[in-house]
């Protein structure tokens, strides 16, 4: 099966190993991995800062450059979700509806695209401790992936999980959110990091990058040894 990633600007740019893990992952699986180098941003930054005619000329980008991807899998939940958005976005268009909808219908994030498409739920995974998993809002709530990651990190050898109390409520990242209202957001991730302690884990596990890098931050700040891994990288250890 071919694959082409969709990496995202936060794992281009600020966690590379993720991407990694992603494609190691998923060549293990059997997949042939393509990466088009030409993808940029999604425009969901601009578009949720209400610059959407702005952010259309990023979208169109996006669509060329996918055009002849079979399946596009993306480690990210949030972005997924914006890809998810191009047809309403362009709906009316006579040239870019039709194409928006193509990219929309062959998009997923990882843990989906492993469960629903690959039909795998245990890919030979070990981590030993006690885990967490941040259930991130964009994934659950526009993406409606809530049941894939808990499927494949069940099945993850030595890892025992435990709920999050008030695992629904955001960690107060939400892109630029957290830099217009950075004390609102602070105050946000700093209940997250109380309710992650309080779990007693040694790991956080996400599925987006901007939310472990908001609450990996606090945990830093805090001096906390909680281990702040996105899925991907826990799906990868063996």
């Amino acid at each position: 099966m071919k694959v082409t990633l969709f990496a995202t600007c936060l794992v281009d740019l600020f966690q590379s190993n993720v991407g990694k893990a992603t494609v190691e992952l998923l060549e293990r699986l059997g997949c042939e991995i393509d990466f088009p180098e030409s993808q940029i941003c999604c425009g969901q930054p601009a578009y949720n800062s209400g610059y959407t005619k702005e952010s259309k000329d990023a979208m169109k980008k996006m669509i060329k450059t996918f055009s002849d991807a079979e399946y596009i899998v993306t480690p990210s939940g949030s972005c997924a979700a914006m890809f998810k958005e191009y047809p309403v976005l362009f709906k009316g268009d006579a040239v870019w509806e039709r194409k928006a909808a193509s990219l929309a219908a062959k998009t997923y994030e990882l843990s989906h695209f492993i469960v629903d498409v690959l039909k795998v739920t245990d890919v030979g995974a070990t981590l030993k401790g006690k885990a967490t998993y941040h259930t991130s809002c964009h994934m659950t709530r526009l993406l409606k992936v809530k049941e894939a990651p808990a499927i494949l990190l069940s099945h993850v050898r030595g890892l025992e999980m435990t709920p999050l109390p008030d695992a629904q409520n955001c960690c107060g990242f939400g892109g630029t959110f957290s830099v217009k209202m950075g004390d609102i957001s602070g105050q946000m991730v700093e209940e997250k990091v109380c309710n992650i302690e309080a779990t007693g884990a040694d790991f956080l596990i996400g599925g987006d990058a901007g939310c472990l890098m908001n609450i990996g931050g606090r945990i830093q700040r805090k001096g906390q040894p909680v281990k702040v891994l996105h899925i991907a990288e826990v799906l990868n250890s063996i």
